[in-house]
């Protein structure tokens, strides 16, 4: 029998897309032939998962999890809206949110995370949930946050379960108080982050090449009213203060009075915010146009 070594896995792993643990098996049972092996994992239905690979996943679900002083947010994609029902790909999904409170949000490092009841690592149990369910799988993206004295609050938009959804928000309060108060408060920031989908958390931490553009936009647009250079640069300084009220999180007007920004908000109530993330489901995922008809024709060989 060939010797299994872990060179010969991955090559498996590469020609397949079946998770490592899968491959030392299949190898194993075919006394190291790579051929014997593929048709092992092919009659296992483990190597579907390399076919799927290509198409889109830009569905799936968000799930947030959270533990004293922190939180996680992850979103885990999948090709269709069909799979979000499927109990089995919740459960996934969930799992993972809180093994990325214990690990943390780099993607690769949580992949590599073990998977608790099977002895497979997270990208081995994806690899998995994709052959099993039939659809092309993806773990987009992770986000942890934790504080010294306070909360991280968490909100599910439209949950499909506690702490499963499509919009999940993550809310980093610090300060001192009673807990359930701090974890009222740091909801209330949630739900209004999840309405208003700041960029940025204060003035400082909005990005440089997106204000140099707008304020870019803003210049010519005043320039357009035909006035001197000195009325220009004051209409511009007016109306980027208006653009930070629109994208910084401190500077918006709370959604919960309609009047107090929530800087005063947290002023307040004592405590200072010192994080968020808001992850919605497939945003910035570019879905391929359908083309109907042109999909008959070439089914009908037109």
């Amino acid at each position: 029998m060939a010797e299994i070594t872990a060179a010969l896995v991955k090559d498996l792993r590469e020609k397949t897309g079946a998770g490592m643990m899968d491959c030392k098996k299949a190898l194993t049972e075919s006394a190291g032939n790579m051929e014997d092996a593929i048709d092992w994992l092919r009659k296992k239905g483990l190597s579907a998962a390399a076919k799927k690979s290509g198409r889109v996943a830009a569905e799936g679900l968000v799930a947030v999890a959270s533990a004293p002083g922190k939180a996680a947010v992850v979103e885990i994609n999948a090709e269709t809206d069909f799979v979000a029902r499927n109990e089995a790909f919740q459960n996934f999904v969930e799992t993972v949110a809180k093994i990325a409170l214990e690990v943390g949000d780099d993607i690769e490092t949580l992949k590599a995370a073990p998977y608790p009841g099977t002895g497979r690592n997270v990208a081995d149990e994806l690899t998995q949930m994709i052959a099993t369910i039939g659809e092309n799988m993806n773990l987009r993206r992770a986000k942890v946050l934790t504080v010294k004295q306070g909360v991280v609050a968490t909100y599910m938009h439209a949950a499909l379960k506690p702490g499963v959804g499509k919009i999940g928000v993550l809310a980093a309060v610090e300060g001192p108080g009673e807990i359930a108060t701090l974890e009222t408060l740091g909801r209330q920031v949630g739900m209004h982050v999840a309405a208003t989908r700041p960029d940025a958390l204060d003035v400082d931490a909005v990005d440089p090449a997106a204000l140099e553009r707008e304020r870019a936009v803003l210049t010519e647009q005043a320039r357009a009213s035909g006035k001197s250079e000195t009325i220009i640069e004051k209409m511009v300084e007016g109306r980027v203060k208006k653009y930070y009220e629109e994208v910084v999180l401190l500077e918006q007007i709370w959604v919960h009075d309609g009047e107090s920004r929530v800087r005063a908000v947290a002023k307040k109530a004592g405590v200072t915010l010192t994080g968020f993330a808001r992850f919605q489901l497939g945003e910035g995922i570019e879905k391929p146009k359908e083309d109907f008809a042109a999909e008959v024709a070439a089914t009908a060989g037109v």
